[in-house]
């Protein structure tokens, strides 16, 4: 006996063995079938959605959770447009707190204020307090002289505005957070994921780096997870800088690794362990994404996260061991060495089916497109990254530059995976924003990107669906509405094919379901 049976609606399964369907029986969390294979089947409820489009949850294959959850609950200074306003904000939050401690402040972004905030300046507000301002690109920093006063010989600043290693030195500075803390953070993001449809997601990174929030991160998810208090499903990608060499057996083929031997694939349905993250740029914000060219205005062209030879041993080591790769390049340069090193990789380790993803690709030149098709790599971009930050990304690159950023029809065109995700908090997560961006390619200031990237709805939506849970290894249980994968569901009260595209970010979501129950939204079963 089914569960419940869900009727009369507008189903889009991303089967295309079945592509849409009417209705749907669930059991014990599962799709059993669609249509005939259980229109005569028993079940204990039945409930008439009344032509609401139902959608399988949207997966998001790049978040930080905790990040995103602690950022909602330290001190923010977005929008930062004045200088004396953005210093009074700090002045207020360092009140808070004791002598010696951490001010952790959020939504800096130095480019409405026409320059960085400096070490001097926030020794005038801030006191005794050691004062962490975290640009929203996660990639740099500006930070007191009681912070830089700590930080080891060689670590690089100016004016105490530290980016890329230089961020990661004073996160290790920062952390540890409390597992308590994390807990509350990583709850609070998910519920966020949940009332935009997401059911599943890839945090992307814990355990050292530019991401890291203690030592321990892990147990934060595990302890979240044994609480009832990790809503959503999680894969976890570990930082490259966890890896250490290891002692094992030279057949073994495994000359750096986790403790234990930890790799992709560990773990259950609500729980796992995903790819290995390796940094190899910084981000178009703070203008270290490495390129080729320098940035329109400035006399550099970014800057790599550290020496290309021992970047590409990273990636060679892990793809020998079995990780899947999630690599972090969003310059143009940075995209290269990810190509050149997954394919030394190959050369050197011959693996099928690796399933290696560069992350963000944000500058992909015409000449990068088939070598992504021929070394299998996927393609996870933040499509919203256009919609709320294209009108500056757009102005550095350049009129010749800007038609490759974050691409959609060049990828598909050359058979590249595109899969769709938020990095949440940079930016805000909703998958409708980012499939409406997909489709019209429109900034929200209205300047058209790159309008021949543009792609269809159907494709916009599989890059949050099929997409995202193939590039998660995740394809037998999510990203489709098919029997036997898990009953997460997303449902919409619009079918986002039918109307105009300028409304795709504003269709409701009714309701969102994980393992067939009502996880956010109305309460559909109860009808």
């Amino acid at each position: 006996m089914l569960d419940v049976r869900l009727v009369n609606a507008n189903i889009l399964t991303m089967d295309p063995g079945r592509p849409v369907a009417r209705e749907v029986g669930i059991w014990r969390g599962r799709i059993v079938g669609v249509d005939d294979a259980v229109a005569s089947l028993p079940a204990r409820a039945e409930v008439d959605l009344e032509g609401a489009t139902v959608l399988p949850g949207f997966v998001d294959a790049h978040v930080h959770l905790a990040w995103a959850g602690l950022r909602a609950r330290s001190a923010s200074v977005a929008p930062s447009r004045r200088v004396a306003d953005v210093l009074e904000v700090i002045r207020r939050a360092a009140a808070q707190k004791q002598p010696g401690e951490w001010v952790d402040v959020v939504g800096y972004d130095q480019r409405p204020l026409g320059r960085h905030l400096t070490a001097a300046e926030l020794d005038e507000v801030a006191g005794d307090r050691k004062v962490f301002v975290v640009h929203d690109s996660g990639h740099a920093c500006v930070v007191n002289s009681a912070v830089l006063g700590m930080l080891p010989a060689g670590v690089h600043h100016d004016n105490g505005v530290l980016a890329e290693s230089g961020m990661a030195a004073v996160r290790e500075l920062r952390q540890p957070y409390s597992l308590d803390e994390l807990v509350d953070a990583i709850e609070h993001a998910a519920r966020t994921c949940l009332a935009e449809g997401v059911t599943a997601c890839a945090e992307a990174g814990i355990g050292g780096g530019l991401i890291s929030h203690s030592p321990v991160e892990l147990a934060a998810y595990q302890r979240a997870l044994d609480a009832g208090r990790l809503p959503i499903r999680v894969q976890l990608m570990v930082a490259a800088t966890a890896l250490r060499q290891a002692a094992a057996h030279p057949t073994d083929g495994i000359p750096r690794a986790i403790d234990l031997g930890l790799r992709t694939g560990l773990g259950g349905e609500r729980l796992s362990i995903g790819a290995l993250k390796v940094f190899l740029d910084g981000g178009m914000m703070p203008r270290t994404a490495a390129l080729t060219s320098p940035y329109v205005g400035l006399d550099h062209g970014g800057q790599l996260f550290g020496d290309p030879a021992e970047l590409r041993s990273v990636i060679v080591d892990g793809h020998r061991a079995g990780w899947q790769l999630a690599i972090h390049a969003i310059g143009d340069r940075a995209v290269d060495l990810a190509l050149d090193s997954l394919e030394a990789a190959q050369r050197a380790h011959p693996r099928a089916a690796a399933r290696h993803r560069i992350e963000h690709a944000g500058l992909v030149r015409p000449d990068q497109l088939p070598r992504f098709a021929e070394l299998g790599a996927a393609a996870v971009v933040q499509p919203s990254f256009l919609w709320y930050l294209g009108d500056d990304y757009a102005e550095i690159m350049g009129e010749e530059r800007a038609p490759w950023l974050y691409r959609g029809k060049g990828f598909l065109h050359h058979g590249v995976p595109l899969v769709g995700s938020s990095d949440r908090p940079v930016t805000a997560g909703a998958p409708l924003r980012a499939i409406q961006f997909l489709v019209e390619r429109v900034s929200e200031g209205g300047r058209k990107i790159g309008p021949d990237e543009a792609i269809g709805v159907d494709d916009a939506l599989r890059a949050y669906t099929v997409n995202a849970a193939h590039a998660c290894h995740r394809e037998h249980e999510q990203g489709s509405i098919a029997p036997g994968k898990l009953a997460d569901l997303v449902v919409l009260g619009a079918d986002p094919r039918r109307v105009p595209t300028d409304r795709i970010s504003r269709i409701d979501l009714v309701a969102t379901l994980v393992g067939g129950e009502v996880a956010h939204g109305e309460d559909i079963l109860a009808r």
